[in-house]
């Protein structure tokens, strides 16, 4: 008799059943700091197929720094700039659907404001259909308003698709008290509550996203997008970044 294959496979077991994931546009960029880095896009592909293959409904909020930052303007209304901010958001989806796409991954691009040609118009209820049917879904546009931040949009997503927790994955591996680059007595936090990221005005997301988590009781863990294997290593609770409850 053939003797049994006794070889183990790494055991990874999620923590969560559905997640939204919110990358920054300038995550995207990798080194280039604009634009897309086709590379580094492809390699978060592959670390959401990781997840998506044990299970997990994965649904992404996608920012648009990595092309244009409506607040950075000075003489144009922001009301434009914002739409343009929206618009820089689609190319991002758009981007990270192709790259899904490329490893297997079924995805579809929802947009707040409609782009027929290219997307699929923001819809809850297709949304969740998706999801329940293991398919990444990335929403992009923002809120479809302006005066409104994709980190706003990201809280408010997360609510409707009834997410578990937002995997805030940044260009920074974690909240600190200010800014690590400029501050070297600047202090990491390990966790913190949303009630305190509220009162010390810390820099996670704006107000009226950690003000949208709090009262939905929507968590939310910060980590580096660029750290080896982070999404799957958040996904399966690890103690990485900041976790906010």
């Amino acid at each position: 008799m053939s003797p049994r294959n006794t070889s183990k496979k790494t055991s990874k077991k999620p923590k969560y059943k559905r997640v939204l994931i919110k990358i920054s546009g300038e995550a995207l960029a990798g080194d280039k700091h604009f634009g897309i880095s086709e590379e580094f896009t492809n390699s978060v592909a592959k670390q959401i197929k990781e997840v998506s293959d044990l299970g997990v409904e994965v649904a992404i909020v996608v920012g648009g720094g990595n092309f244009w930052r409506g607040r950075s303007s000075e003489n144009m209304d922001q009301a434009t700039a914002d739409y343009m901010g929206m618009l820089a958001t689609v190319m991002n989806g758009l981007a990270l659907q192709s790259a899904l796409q490329g490893v297997g991954v079924k995805a579809r691009t929802q947009t707040a404001i409609e782009m027929r040609t290219i997307s699929e118009p923001y819809s809850r209820m297709k949304a969740l259909n998706r999801l329940e049917h293991k398919e990444v879904v990335i929403f992009s546009g923002g809120t479809g308003s302006p005066f409104f931040t994709t980190d706003t949009a990201a809280a408010l997503r997360a609510a409707e698709v009834d997410a578990e927790i937002i995997l805030l994955a940044k260009n920074i591996d974690a909240v600190y008290s200010d800014d690590p680059g400029t501050n070297p007595d600047a202090v990491k936090y390990d966790s913190l509550t949303l009630k305190e990221v509220l009162d010390q005005d810390l820099k996670v997301m704006d107000q009226t996203a950690v003000t949208l988590c709090r009262d939905n009781n929507i968590s939310i863990h910060v980590f580096g997008l660029a750290e080896k294997n982070s999404i799957m290593r958040a996904v399966c609770g690890e103690k990485i970044g900041t976790i906010i409850t």
